[in-house]
């Protein structure tokens, strides 16, 4: 990508609720035109990648632009739930400290998957790994889910989510895993969007099955101020796996909840990320079934070659 190249469209990338055959891989969607709130489903409503390695199932994919525009990373969960492999106490426990990672140059042809262990040897999973990239230090920040704390303590109660995060410079080598947020409390799916030298954060609390919403002044800030408790409350009974981004032609922004269970993705918009005010759109459309996944914004070459070589779901 150029630096004069703009953004016109998005690709929304996830994997699906479906039980059956196909669910717990990663389908690409195109935006209708540059409209975050219309979809048509790429490749024919099938998956594009599949996982090979470890548990043979991918969750959460997140997808991220290099700073230079010329690479894209995808990162998942290494985790099979469905077809046999539905223990969710053994998933959260004694599930996979590793995470899926891709890369490709055009979007099209991905690089051969490959699997790393990034979670510490006492953390129960790895789940929902994203990641940001740190101007200031030129390094990746990615960061995770790990169950974490002593199984025998009473009650559980030390037993919990934290978010944890790595760094990396080319997504193959990383740093030691650290804390990131620790509440006391299971805090699972963080996303990050920056705006200016702004930092804001959205996660899920466990025990409200809710996202809220902080502000930081930096990504690894030790204190975050709270904007915004049960996000979507109005709207939705429960949430999880926010998406955050900005649109491509004005100051607004979108988060997707995911009413997991239910409705599935719900998108809500804001035009002031400090207010905490989000409304639903009187109308949208999304992909079928589409679960935890990420946005990324595409120029106009990219949105034509991915429309060719996959197609349109009609």
């Amino acid at each position: 990508m150029t630096l004069r190249e703009r953004y016109t469209g998005y690709l929304f990338v996830y994997f699906t609720d479906d039980e059956g055959q196909g669910g717990e891989e990663i389908y690409f969607a195109l935006s209708k035109g540059n409209d975050p709130l219309h979809w048509q489903e790429l490749n024919g409503g099938k998956p594009v990648l599949l996982s090979q390695l470890g548990e043979k199932g991918v969750r959460d994919p997140f997808i991220i632009r290099s700073p230079h525009g010329d690479k894209f990373f995808l990162l998942g969960t290494d985790l099979k739930a469905h077809g046999g492999g539905g223990d969710w106490s053994r998933a959260v426990n004694e599930g996979s400290r590793s995470i899926l990672i891709w890369e490709s140059q055009d979007l099209i042809h991905w690089s051969e998957q490959r699997m790393v262990e990034i979670a510490p040897p006492d953390a129960g999973c790895a789940w929902a790994p994203e990641a940001i990239y740190d101007a200031d230090s030129e390094q990746y920040f990615v960061y995770w889910a790990s169950m974490l704390g002593d199984k025998e303590a009473e009650g559980g109660k030390e037993r919990y989510h934290r978010m944890m995060v790595a760094r990396t410079n080319d997504f193959v080598n990383f740093s030691e895993p650290e804390v990131f947020i620790d509440y006391g409390i299971s805090v699972i799916d963080t996303t990050m969007i920056q705006e200016g030298r702004k930092i804001y954060r959205f996660s899920k609390k466990e025990d409200l099955s809710t996202v809220f919403q902080e502000s930081g002044n930096s990504f690894l800030a030790p204190s975050f101020t709270p904007i915004r408790e049960n996000i979507g409350q109005e709207w939705m009974k429960r949430g999880e796996g926010p998406i955050v981004f900005k649109s491509n032609e004005e100051d607004k922004w979108y988060l997707f909840v995911d009413e997991y269970g239910l409705r599935g993705y719900i998108p809500l918009v804001t035009t002031d990320l400090d207010s905490g005010v989000w409304t639903k759109p009187a109308e949208f459309s999304l992909p079928v079934k589409p679960r935890h996944g990420s946005v990324l914004p595409v120029t106009r070459s990219e949105y034509q070659r991915l429309l060719s070589e996959y197609g349109r779901d009609d």
